[in-house]
């Protein structure tokens, strides 16, 4: 997520006045997927090597579908009705998002700014703009994360300002909030170990009470893929109803580990 994009100015959204009574989860709350075009060269830059660029984008691709169809199956088995978006970069007229939009039933909408930071902020600001009362944003590096992860965030939410959900390098997976706090995103170095740290920091500093999902790993460097292709070889064990990976990724993993070995 390193495009440069137009940079719009930061506004303040009022509260809604409606108040949630009958359902614990309703419409108001939105899900925002934030991910990039496979485009060779563009994404999973730190896995090559040992991967192609090709391999690489392969990968990210699968992980982008696995989390639209895994979000899909949410509102379904796990009964959460929130509206889905996907937050496209370099931009939402990319012919792979206009096919995930047509194919998945998923709005599209653009991410834009300079960093990951004011992306997600602004992201927030155009989704609270619609009238949602709960927005969270989740990336597709986490193909293994439970799906109930979201509802527990939901929950969350009803009685915290602000939801995390840690990743093990430091970052965090989900973020989500009830209304825009620019200040959160704001001398962030993305990226790096203390991303996490530094939100928590700040949200201390401006009042807002945090709640923590569980921490779970993200696929950024060769040790995170082998984590995965590690836990793909266990899943496969695994009766075919109780499976975490999808057969495509399952599929592309037990390709991407033959390669690896040869090329050792």
């Amino acid at each position: 997520m390193n495009n440069r994009t137009t940079k719009l100015p930061e506004g303040k959204q009022s509260a809604n006045p409606k108040s949630l009574h009958a359902s614990r989860f309703t419409s108001h709350a939105a899900l925002v997927i934030f991910a990039k075009a496979p485009i060779p060269g563009q994404v999973k830059t730190r896995l090559c090597p040992p991967l192609t660029a090709d391999e690489a984008a392969t990968l990210h691709g699968s992980f982008v579908l696995d989390t639209l169809e895994r979000t899909k199956l949410a509102t379904t088995t796990l009964k959460l009705p929130f509206d889905r978006y996907l937050a496209c970069a370099p931009s939402s007229t990319h012919v792979f998002f206009k096919i995930m939009e047509e194919r998945h039933g998923v709005k599209v909408i653009d991410q834009v700014g300079e960093d990951l930071g004011a992306r997600m902020h602004q992201a927030f600001e155009t989704i609270f703009a619609r009238g949602y009362r709960q927005v969270l944003i989740i990336g597709t590096d986490v193909p293994t994360v439970p799906l109930d992860h979201l509802k527990q965030a939901l929950t969350m939410l009803e009685q915290h300002d602000l939801v995390l959900g840690p990743a093990q390098d430091g970052g965090y997976y989900l973020i989500g909030l009830k209304r825009p706090h620019p200040t959160l995103f704001r001398d962030i170095p993305w990226s790096t170990d203390q991303v996490l740290k530094l939100t928590q920091d700040k949200a201390a500093t401006m009042g807002l009470k945090a709640a923590l999902l569980e921490l779970w790993r993200d696929v950024d460097t060769i040790a995170d893929l082998q984590a995965l292709i590690d836990a793909n070889i266990a899943d496969g064990k695994k009766p075919k109803n109780e499976r975490t990976f999808s057969n495509r990724t399952a599929g592309v993993l037990e390709t991407l580990a033959k390669r690896i070995r040869s090329r050792a």
